[in-house]
């Protein structure tokens, strides 16, 4: 994400837990600084004078972690912090990442309600992301902050290259997908603050063919 904000000029502020253990995260046009994403209190301390926040927090500190230590109010808690502080601070774009499980398969069910393909193992954390995503639905269907969520409606591939191009769907997993490199989901996160197309809803993200 923040390349690409920084290939657009745009100045940006990373928020993490520990800013000392992300050592190679700042770079000219990005301020490193403590945050806590389930506390609106922290969150409107950080976000005034900026356009948008972008919601892209996992509860695990490492892959160290297992899903027995999940918070299954994490999201829920973060939903509530993001629309009070940045409310509070007068900051009326957030975009969210969202989570492949809970796409809508073509029999209408969430990708996690089918144990054949999704693990249930990590099934808590479906859970828990849907619980965030809902918040966000029942609380941010009005009031100051136009968020989005943007889902990828396929497999991310870390190491392609960035194309720019992207396709937008909805609910659903979308028929055909292809993969999108995670260049090109910063670059629909970017345009959904520079130009913003979707409202309060969650849509699907792709690559474009």
């Amino acid at each position: 994400m923040t390349a690409e904000a920084r290939r657009r000029g745009v100045t940006v502020t990373a928020v993490v837990r520990e800013p000392a253990r992300y050592p190679d995260l700042g770079a000219e046009g990005v301020v490193v600084v403590r945050g806590d994403v389930t506390d609106s209190g922290s969150v409107g301390g950080v976000v005034g004078g900026h356009v948008a926040a972008v919601h892209a927090v996992s509860p695990f500190s490492g892959p160290e972690q297992g899903f027995d230590s999940l918070d299954p109010d994490f999201f829920v808690r973060a939903s509530d912090a993001l629309l009070d502080g940045l409310g509070a601070a007068g900051v009326g774009r957030l975009v969210a990442i969202g989570l492949f499980a809970n796409l809508l398969g073509a029999d209408g069910r969430a990708v996690m309600d089918d144990a054949e393909v999704f693990p249930p193992e990590i099934r808590p954390f479906a859970l828990a992301h849907t619980a965030g995503l809902r918040r966000l639905g029942s609380r941010g269907g009005a009031g100051p902050v136009d968020w989005v969520m943007l889902t990828p409606g396929g497999g991310l591939e870390e190491g392609a290259a960035r194309t720019g191009r992207y396709r937008l769907g909805g609910e659903r997993v979308p028929e055909g997908g292809s993969g999108l490199s995670y260049a090109d989901l910063a670059v629909a996160v970017l345009d959904e603050i520079e130009m913003p197309t979707q409202h309060r809803v969650r849509v699907s993200v792709t690559g474009a063919r």
